[in-house]
């Protein structure tokens, strides 16, 4: 039978080390794939009436057999092509997705942006998603208020902030996201391209609160394609290949590796 655990504690486990942030051992992520799959109750009795054909369920493997640790303070990037399973490791470590087998431990407060959108509700107005956000990283309303002009300050969004989301652009909303889920000084930070949408001055301001983060001792994993940002801001970088791990060594080293992979 397949393990399946998810631990996020302030306090180390019994085999997580007292400087490890984030640890995995030998964790697989599937999705199932549904052929003939029916869409209702109604369309599932004609077809079986009609077409005989029930729903056929075929593994996707993400993720197979992924081991690492992630030392308090280090800086990771993730880097691969796309499909390779950056993203899913990813909600691996912030909890949203269960492993289908393996453990992944964490040690400490996350905070993750790995959708533009995640965390954000279209209908509420901004000033109402950095209250819903805040919460949902596990910050009182207290502590919300006191770093409200802070947040809105650094996503520079104020003129719209009693404008509901869903008519923010794709940028406002990385916008606002990273502001709320940076202003909380989490231990560990997971970002998912968050490089690829907005201006020069917001993208500096990003890497400007990253490098204070990185002094304050968060552990930090990106997955990125920017192989310029990984190297300049990484310890260490795993290269992931079809959801197998196809290197993991000094971030320099591994994303020249990688770049020469393109012209063989």
């Amino acid at each position: 039978m397949n393990s399946l655990q998810i631990v996020s504690t302030s306090k180390p486990s019994n085999w997580i080390g007292n400087n490890t942030a984030i640890e995995a051992r030998d964790v697989s992520k599937h999705f199932h794939i549904y052929e003939h799959r029916s869409s209702s109750l109604r369309e599932h009795f004609v077809r079986t009436l009609t077409e005989g054909l029930p729903s056929e369920k075929q593994s996707y493997f993400c993720l197979e057999n992924v081991s690492l640790s992630i030392g308090v303070g280090e800086t990771w990037s993730l880097i691969g092509r796309n499909g390779a399973g950056k993203s899913t490791l990813l909600r691996l470590m912030a909890g949203i997705y269960c492993p289908s087998s393996g453990v992944v431990v964490t040690h400490g407060r996350i905070a993750a942006l790995i959708e533009l959108s995640a965390g954000l509700h279209h209908e509420l107005s901004g000033a109402e998603n950095v209250f819903l956000y805040g919460s949902i990283l596990g910050f009182s309303r207290n502590e919300i208020s006191r770093r409200y002009n802070e947040i809105v300050e650094f996503a520079g969004i104020e003129d719209f902030m009693a404008t509901p989301v869903k008519y923010y652009s794709t940028g406002m909303k990385m916008r606002l996201g990273f502001a709320i889920a940076t202003a909380v000084e989490p231990d560990i930070l997971l970002l998912d391209e968050i490089f690829a949408v907005g201006d020069a001055g917001f993208r500096e301001r990003c890497i400007d609160r990253i490098h204070l983060f990185q002094n304050k001792g968060c552990t930090l994993v990106l997955a990125t394609h920017d192989l310029e940002i990984a190297k300049s801001f990484s310890t260490k970088a795993l290269w992931l290949d079809r959801g197998r791990v196809r290197m993991l060594d000094r971030a320099a080293y591994v994303i020249d590796v990688y770049k020469d992979s393109f012209a063989q």
